[in-house]
């Protein structure tokens, strides 16, 4: 039986807000660009067979416990988002560049 590496991972950082659904543009929106590495973790926590659950949990910060119906969906559209953007996404990153922070 294998154990899930993401119940090494209870805390979650503090990042930016998870909206309950992710965004379903055409294009990146700077919603995407600001979870870039919320996508990517996804990703990387499909590649590791994590359950939604827990992912849900550390990645997006909701409790599928207490929400599981929110928790659910959130995570259902992070990850679509997350695939769209490994996808199609990262096209706009390369005619456009990575946005430049304003310091």
């Amino acid at each position: 039986m294998e154990v899930s590496v993401w119940k090494e991972f209870q805390v979650v950082p503090a990042g930016p807000k998870i909206a309950d659904l992710a965004p379903s543009a055409s294009e990146l929106t700077p919603y995407d660009e600001l979870h870039a590495v919320t996508y990517m973790r996804l990703l990387d926590a499909e590649s590791d067979n994590a359950d939604w659950r827990e992912v849900a949990r550390i990645v997006l910060g909701i409790d599928p416990t207490l929400e599981p119906d929110r928790a659910r969906r959130a995570f259902d559209s992070h990850l679509a988002r997350a695939k769209w953007a490994a996808r199609h996404g990262y096209r706009d990153l390369l005619r456009h560049g990575w946005p430049k922070s304003e310091e």
